[in-house]
């Protein structure tokens, strides 16, 4: 079965999800990033894995138009779900709710949240500026949560 690791990232964080996804389905996946991809056509491909990470409290406006354009075709074939975000539990899950819509959450096979980085190497002034100031962070951190990577995985069926 052919599947399509569909993402958008901002910082390198969900396209190295993406990736370890790849890696624990021996590489039988495709890595389709948004922002590099144009119109993506989903036809030959059996399943859909869609990433996105929160910034400012939204996910990426790419992965939402994806969704919103093929609503349709996701509907109809396995999918999973993923999201990075530094929010833990209850504030997590109100994020990947608003994150996704809730028809692709109740088809979706596997809905997880796969933790997140800040990685101030890869940050402007301002987004450093807002983590001091606002997340009190002052260095990078790294909460990636590989147990629910290896369930989405094993949940799609991919090893």
């Amino acid at each position: 079965m052919k599947t399509a690791i569909v993402f958008a990232t901002h910082h390198g964080t969900t396209e190295k999800v993406a990736q370890m996804i790849s890696k624990l389905a021996s590489g039988n996946a495709e890595l389709i990033n948004l922002k590099k991809s144009g119109d993506v056509n989903l036809d030959g491909y059996d399943r859909i894995i869609i990433g996105g990470s929160i910034h400012a409290g939204a996910i990426q406006k790419r992965v939402r138009k994806f969704c919103d354009k093929h609503m349709e075709q996701l509907s109809a074939k396995p999918l999973g779900l993923y999201l990075s975000c530094m929010e833990e539990n209850e504030k997590a899950r109100m994020q990947f709710e608003t994150a996704y819509s809730e028809p692709l959450r109740k088809h979706a096979i596997s809905c997880k949240l796969t933790g997140g980085e800040v990685i101030f190497e890869r940050m402007n002034f301002i987004e450093k500026f807002m983590m001091k100031k606002i997340g009190g962070m002052t260095e990078s951190v790294s909460k990636l949560r590989e147990d629910q990577i290896k369930e989405l995985v094993s949940e799609m069926g991919l090893c």
